[in-house]
């Protein structure tokens, strides 16, 4: 495991767990639905930072006899166990957010959770981009859902914020509208995450752009004089790639063979490949 996906995954769980702990204090003293809502929101989060964690740093083992192509499914495992739970909590908040408003309690209006919340929108677009950066460079797809959740919990604390607000306006019953609106962004939420982590697990093809850059690449080895075939497909977060290459068929088979070598470090190079498959072609 890389030190800037250990680092990102401490302080993933460090920030939710300060971030629920204020929010829930604030929602027990300002008696506020949609506060409280986005305090389980953080403490779902908590717990996804936890089996981040170990995803990540899983994933990143090394290739072992029990697992000869690497453990890079670890990832968007985690990652899809994060959506199925924020459909779960999502649907709970919003049934708790119809139940509110059938049968209304009177709150009053506190500058407490205001506060609370615009600490919490910035904690988390800081969150968002720091951890969409880091994701690019460790090819982590839970590191990159992370940043997906970071920024859609702005717009949750957002919505959470009008409810809080409504409060002092006499509308208190958009607390509830507020809360009803925060569990429905959750569900959708972890709809995106799961189907693009399904999509990991399933060996999903790869973009049809990468697959022109593969072809072009290969192209401009020297002895290959032709490429045709080309697969490529997700094994959990990273590709293999499979092509055929059409050499001088007057080559001898070690020359053959070194070009064939060539061609797949030269694939493995790529930042998004993880192991390459090279059949090569005699040509008449």
């Amino acid at each position: 495991m890389t030190q800037q996906g250990t680092r990102a995954t401490l302080f993933n769980l460090a920030a939710n767990l300060f971030l629920f702990v204020i929010k829930f204090l604030g929602a027990q003293i300002t008696g506020s639905l949609a506060l409280m809502s986005d305090a389980i929101n953080s403490f779902s989060d908590s717990v996804y930072s936890i089996a981040i964690f170990f995803a990540v740093r899983v994933s990143h083992k090394e290739a072992d006899e029990g697992h000869p192509f690497g453990h890079h499914r670890a990832e968007p495992v985690a990652s899809l166990l994060i959506a199925l739970l924020a459909g779960i909590l999502g649907f709970e908040i919003v049934k708790t957010g119809v139940f509110g408003l059938m049968s209304p309690e009177l709150r009053t209006f506190s500058m407490l959770a205001v506060y609370i919340l615009l600490v919490t929108m910035g904690l988390k677009a800081f969150m968002a981009v720091y951890f969409r950066r880091v994701s690019k460079k460790i090819r982590s797809p839970a590191l990159k859902a992370t940043s997906v959740d970071c920024r859609n919990d702005v717009l949750v604390s957002s919505i959470a914020m009008l409810g809080v607000i409504s409060l002092s306006t006499g509308f208190s019953n958009l607390d509830y509208y507020a809360a009803i609106a925060i569990g429905l962004f959750i569900i959708r939420s972890g709809y995106m995450i799961g189907s693009e982590n399904v999509d990991y697990l399933m060996g999903k093809t790869a973009p049809k752009e990468m697959i022109e850059e593969i072809e072009h690449k290969v192209k401009g080895v020297k002895g290959v004089l032709g490429v045709h075939d080309v697969l490529a497909h997700y094994v959990g977060n990273y590709l293999h790639v499979q092509a055929h290459i059409e050499v001088d068929g007057k080559m001898d088979t070690r020359q053959s063979h070194e070009v064939g070598n060539k061609v797949t470090e030269l694939i493995e190079q790529m930042p998004a490949v993880d192991k390459a498959f090279i059949h090569v072609d005699p040509k008449k």
